[in-house]
């Protein structure tokens, strides 16, 4: 218990001096280390200082982080954070970079455009094709030590610094599998382990999911993949997410020189497809304005698809534009009461719904009340009032499932399924059964 207080517990207060670094703030806490804002006092700038828990450091682990340091400074790359400095200060091990606006996992968080996430991919594998000239695997490829900056700049960090604290941590019974392939969760990290830990990285920014163990392919988000990537770059990141590594890229240089020719190629038919989208969005928002001159007032189309933000009524169960179910309607409805089953409009002496076959109700007195959108007659000669508003589906009063078929004004076009009334002029289906309508 004392060794858990000792790591979840922060080590330093803002404001606190550390050297010539003074603490402003907690950024980050993970099983091996505390990340903090820090000032430094002498060169005036702002920078990110990762402090180790103290019960993870022995005499072995600060050798192998002499080693690993050494190895990472021959790095040179502007995607590749460098260290400013690596010491201990007050009986404290420091190490010392630049302070980035957020990592690559924060900006996930939130919406990602295309271009930019092929740019994001672009500078990762720069960086790790770098270290992997230099013979250096960085182990741990993630989006956490990802760091970006001003300027949509990215700085891959944790070179041996990450394997060097995974080691410690496995060592003390914690840590997470992650981003780590399968044959470096087996230990026998390679080129190709990067790889796979860089194709998982891609599919995460450009998907919007992570794929996880057995990695089957196609993995969870492979139809939003497929609707936003170039089907070149599917296949490039599908190779390299290869469970055996034989079948990958041979290592970061291989996978950049292949992202490199498909990038003019992604990058031309995002731009088509975004153009595409923007055509047919345009031309949908015509028809909308179309329709809504034209039979909005006569069908009571003030609601809006919440898929296609397109024009419906009430008593529709689908979206004659995109085909979207509304088994039940969560918008507000111009009638004093709402069924408790589909969440339509009721008038208050009713005593069943009459747009889903719901359970009856207790009208709320013995009033009756007229309404001028009563345009036909229950076919039951026994219902006690017999009146129907255009669309039902149930008599009211009696609960009788309504057999007339109804038609729309003006226009003699029916569904061929179910033979209510459409508008195929306007609509791609039929919003009383949803099946898809011909075009006329």
């Amino acid at each position: 218990m004392a060794r858990t207080n000792q790591t979840t517990r922060p080590l330093l207060r803002p404001r606190q001096r550390l050297g010539k670094y003074r603490i402003e703030k907690r950024l980050a806490e993970g099983g091996f280390a505390v990340v903090y804002r820090a000032y430094d006092t002498i060169e005036g700038v702002r920078v990110a200082l990762k402090v180790p828990h103290p019960h993870l450091l022995n005499a072995q682990v600060m050798e192998s982080f002499r080693r690993e340091v050494r190895l990472a400074a021959r790095l040179d790359h502007q995607a590749i954070l460098p260290l400013k400095n690596a010491e201990v200060v007050n009986g404290h091990f420091i190490i010392v970079s630049a302070l980035g606006v957020e990592t690559l996992a924060q900006r996930l968080s939130r919406r990602l455009s295309l271009a930019k996430a092929l740019h994001y991919g672009h500078q990762l594998l720069q960086a790790v094709a770098c270290a992997h000239r230099h013979r250096i695997i960085h182990c741990d490829i993630k989006p956490e030590n990802v760091i970006l900056f001003p300027g949509d700049r990215l700085r891959l960090t944790d070179f041996g610094i990450a394997k060097v604290a995974r080691r410690t941590v496995q060592a003390s019974g914690t840590g997470t599998v992650g981003y780590l392939a399968p044959d470096q969760a087996l230990g026998r990290p390679s080129f190709r382990s990067d790889v796979f830990s860089l194709g998982l990285v891609l599919y995460r920014m450009l998907s919007g999911h992570l794929p996880q163990w057995p990695f089957e392919w196609p993995p969870p988000g492979i139809e939003r993949l497929r609707g936003r990537v170039h089907p070149e770059l599917i296949a490039l990141i599908r190779k390299s997410l290869e469970l055996k590594p034989q079948r990958r890229f041979r290592d970061a240089g291989q996978m950049l020189a292949a992202y490199e020719r498909v990038l003019p190629r992604a990058l031309s038919w995002s731009r088509r497809r975004r153009r595409q989208r923007k055509n047919h969005h345009d031309w949908q928002q015509v028809r909308f304005r179309q329709f809504r001159r034209s039979y909005g007032a006569v069908l009571e189309a003030r609601h809006t698809c919440p898929r296609c933000q397109g024009p419906v009524s009430e008593p529709m169960f689908f979206c004659p534009w995109c085909g979207k179910a509304r088994e039940v309607h969560q918008q507000p409805t111009r009638f004093p009461a709402q069924c408790r089953r589909c969440g339509r409009g009721m008038k208050l002496d009713w005593t069943y719904c009459p747009w889903c076959y719901g359970p009856g109700y207790e009208p709320a007195g013995n009033r009756q009340y007229t309404d001028v959108r009563y345009q036909a007659r229950c076919s039951n000669p026994r219902c006690p009032r017999r009146e129907l508003m255009p669309w039902m589906r149930y008599c009211p009063w009696c609960h009788r499932k309504v057999r007339r078929r109804w038609q729309m004004p003006n226009n003699t076009a029916r569904c061929t399924h179910c033979r209510w009334g459409v508008l195929r002029q306007f609509w791609s289906y039929c919003p009383w059964c949803g099946k898809a309508l011909q075009v006329p």
